[in-house]
């Protein structure tokens, strides 16, 4: 019963901010007008997504008022005020962190203008500051990497040290994969995570943790679990240098499923990669164009993934679109 009362709730606020923007656009005739506000460019999937973002809006026929943050919260916020200011129909964003959103959705939800989350999710106590979130499951892609590990090494005794490359702390994807992870293979005690140290999401980052790494703990890694395929890129540098082979001596677990990752699957210095779709968006501008007509839009829109292992990557890889 207290499921089935959350749901309504949750469709009652997706509900009133539609009804609320229902009243602006369309009603009017004129063109929707969505600001959005991005991460950054600090990746290859990064850039992959705001190629998505900004030919799904031509191709829908949104004006788009574009913003990059380049990695800093206060950047996206001043951003999020901006558009405020210029009374868009809808604000999207990829928040760079979880955490401290409220102020700034509070001068959204005054102002009526309904808010979508792209790529990663916040934590606020008042679900109705956001309509939508429109992305991956990253908790369960670091369940996924869990289960793909605890398969690789069935037969093993261990120990299994791991070394981790997070993502920019406090995001979500770094949060969740390693979240996703530890859920997984928690209950087998031959597997140990010795060190973890953001990477950024960079591949400049990657090389950096991972040169740190195999200087303190050499041959003792048997497995490093990168965030993102830019910081396993970095990762898979620092290990070469190093004398240690990727894939090899070392097994590299990774994220995103870019055609950087494939490509170092092919070349057998990546054994998996977790994909997460940057292609988000013509599920945004969807999104967008239902908010704006008054229609009921779901609470979270998750994209369709899978798991790569490195012999499937050369039959794969020629379809890859990122």
């Amino acid at each position: 019963m207290k499921l089935v009362r959350k749901i309504a709730l949750r469709t009652m606020v997706g509900a009133a901010f539609a009804l609320a923007a229902g009243t602006s656009a369309f009603a009017q005739g004129k063109p929707v007008t969505l600001g959005f506000s991005q991460v950054g460019a600090e990746s290859a999937w990064r850039t992959a997504n705001t190629v998505s973002v900004k030919a799904a809006a031509k191709d829908a026929g949104i004006n788009l008022k574009f913003s990059d943050a380049q990695q800093k919260q206060e950047n996206q916020i001043r951003a999020i005020r901006s558009f405020i200011a210029q009374k868009v129909d809808v604000i999207a964003f990829s928040p760079v962190v979880e955490s401290g959103w409220e102020p700034v959705l509070e001068e959204a939800k005054r102002a009526k203008i309904p808010v979508v989350l792209t790529d990663r999710a916040i934590d606020v106590k008042d679900p109705s500051l956001y309509v939508t979130m429109i992305g991956s499951d990253f908790m369960e892609e670091g369940r996924r990497a869990g289960h793909w590990l605890e398969e690789r090494y069935k037969n093993e005794p261990g120990p299994i040290n791991i070394a981790e490359l997070q993502g920019t702390v406090g995001s979500a994807p770094a949060n969740d994969r390693h979240a996703g992870l530890m859920e997984v293979i928690k209950s087998d005690p031959k597997f140990k995570v010795i060190a973890s140290q953001s990477g950024d999401f960079t591949l400049a980052g990657g090389k950096q943790v991972m040169e740190a790494f195999a200087k303190t703990y050499g041959k003792k890694i048997n497995v490093v679990y990168a965030h993102n395929d830019d910081m396993a890129l970095g990762a898979i540098q620092a290990m070469e240098e190093a004398g240690i082979k990727p894939g090899k001596d070392v097994t590299v677990v990774s994220f995103d499923a870019t055609k950087g990752g494939f490509q170092a699957m092919v070349d057998g210095k990546i054994n998996v990669d977790v994909e997460c779709s940057p292609l988000l968006g013509p599920q945004l501008m969807a999104a967008v164009k239902d908010i704006v007509a008054g229609k009921p839009v779901a609470r979270r829109i998750v994209t369709d993934e899978g798991i790569f292992p490195m012999n499937v990557a050369a039959q794969v890889m020629p379809s890859r679109k990122y």
